[in-house]
């Protein structure tokens, strides 16, 4: 396993997002729940539970990771599923795994979690390890999506599925969705700001939807990645999308 700051893109401009966007995580990382639960209204919550659900219902029992966990509720979402015997959680930030570790004692999940300091560009498991493999508001910061995606793939057992949760850019024809993007360029940083301190870190929350691909774009490069039956929804508006894809 790499550590969290050696990054295996070793392009530039991939080391420096990385370097970056770790860097930021950590600044905010006491904040970060209690700012997505301001900024969403508390609906993260119950986008993820149903990411959860929808990455193991139907399946027989087995363990579940998920990429770029932070704070880890995704991976708690996952462990209160009845497919699932045990989670993984895998961030690239310390800092927020730390903050995972400490809700564990709290929220004492119904299946094992074991967080681990990794990236999602090499992940440190073997071929068909898991059973399903989840990753929510975290591709928007990898250097590399196709790698990731084909990273995630691989470690997913055939009929197992990889499941994203994920802001996408707003569609300029649905006015909810143009209105919430302006929430999310002018409302945001400003409570970034005033709520966690950091107004830049949450300048970069809009700036990254902006090269984001759209949910069309996506379900693509998830297939390119080798996923099959790929799927989505949009939630929020259309400010969110729910990806699924199954590995053969």
């Amino acid at each position: 396993m790499r550590p969290f700051d050696t990054y295996p893109d070793d392009r530039p401009v991939g080391k420096a997002k990385a370097q970056r966007v770790a860097a930021m995580f950590a600044r905010i990382s006491r904040r970060y729940d209690f700012l997505n639960t301001v900024m969403t209204a508390g609906a993260d919550d119950r986008w993820r539970r149903l990411a959860a659900r929808l990455a193991t219902s139907g399946f027989s029992p087995g363990p579940a990771l998920d990429v770029a966990t932070g704070t880890g509720d995704l991976a708690f979402a996952l462990a209160h599923r009845p497919e699932v015997t045990s989670v993984v959680g895998v961030d690239f930030v310390p800092e927020m795994l730390a903050l995972a570790r400490r809700k564990e004692q709290r929220l004492h999940p119904q299946r094992p979690i074991i967080w681990t300091l990794g990236d999602a560009l090499s992940l440190p498991y073997p071929g068909d390890s898991f059973m399903c493999v989840t990753s929510g508001f975290a591709m928007r910061n990898v250097s590399d999506i196709g790698c990731t995606l084909s990273e995630m793939s691989r470690v997913v057992r055939p009929g197992g599925r990889v499941v994203i949760l994920e802001i996408t850019p707003a569609d300029p024809k649905r006015l909810s969705s143009r209105l919430l993007s302006t929430y999310l360029s002018k409302v945001v940083p400003r409570l970034g700001g005033l709520l966690a301190g950091d107004r830049d870190a949450y300048t970069y929350l809009p700036e990254s939807v902006i090269g984001f691909p759209v949910a069309s774009e996506l379900a693509r490069m998830m297939e390119n990645a080798g996923l099959t039956n790929v799927r989505w929804r949009l939630l929020g508006a259309g400010l969110i999308a729910l990806h699924t894809g199954e590995v053969v």
